[in-house]
């Protein structure tokens, strides 16, 4: 026998938001998470449940995207190549902020990124206002960046504006592009 409530309390639900937070907790403590959800008068999940289950999802699979691309950026600042290749796909291509032309392959972009791993230090980079959309199996995130660090004995620091392309292959999501645009530094 099923219990119900009030018909007044119908659209009652938490906002996607809080259970996403309920979520994340969950993961940084290492605990289950768990919802329960009632079924209407009818024995079926209510559709403003069906809704904010599937805006959690959306939130879940976004926060993967902004999870791997800091991972990404994580692996620069340790030094650690393999693992930043682990990251971009084979066919990865980009435009990168003082590129003439596009770069196609993973073997260029992990060269590059190797060659500029080797000749700087305390490379940090930081993202603002990302924006991630995710159809499928491909998602795209553009966002403001600002990084640091230094160059062959020399400070430096950057911000501009990017999109990249990832693509989810055997479980992991993959970067298959980049395109980056540097920004007039402000005072």
């Amino acid at each position: 026998m099923w219990f119900y409530s009030l018909p007044k309390h119908d659209s009652l639900c938490h906002p996607p938001e809080k259970l996403f937070k309920d979520y994340q907790g969950a993961l940084k403590y290492g605990n289950i998470f768990s919802i329960n959800i009632g079924p209407n008068y009818e024995g079926r999940i209510r559709d403003i449940d069906v809704k904010t289950l599937a805006r959690v999802g959306e939130l879940i699979k976004e926060e993967e995207i902004k999870s791997t691309l800091n991972s990404m950026w994580k692996a620069i600042e340790n030094e650690d190549i393999e693992l930043y290749a682990s990251y971009i796909h084979p066919d990865f291509t980009q435009f990168g902020e003082t590129d003439p032309r596009l770069s196609i392959g993973k073997e260029a972009e992990v060269s590059g990124t190797r060659e500029w791993i080797r000749n700087s230090k305390n490379i940090h980079t930081e993202m603002e206002e990302p924006r991630v959309h995710i159809k499928d199996s491909v998602a795209w995130i553009s966002y403001y960046w600002k990084d640091r660090g230094t160059t062959g004995g020399k400070a430096f620091s950057s911000r501009g504006k990017s999109t990249r392309i990832f693509v989810k292959e055997d479980g992991k999501w993959l970067c298959i592009h980049g395109h980056y645009t540097l920004l007039p530094q402000t005072n």
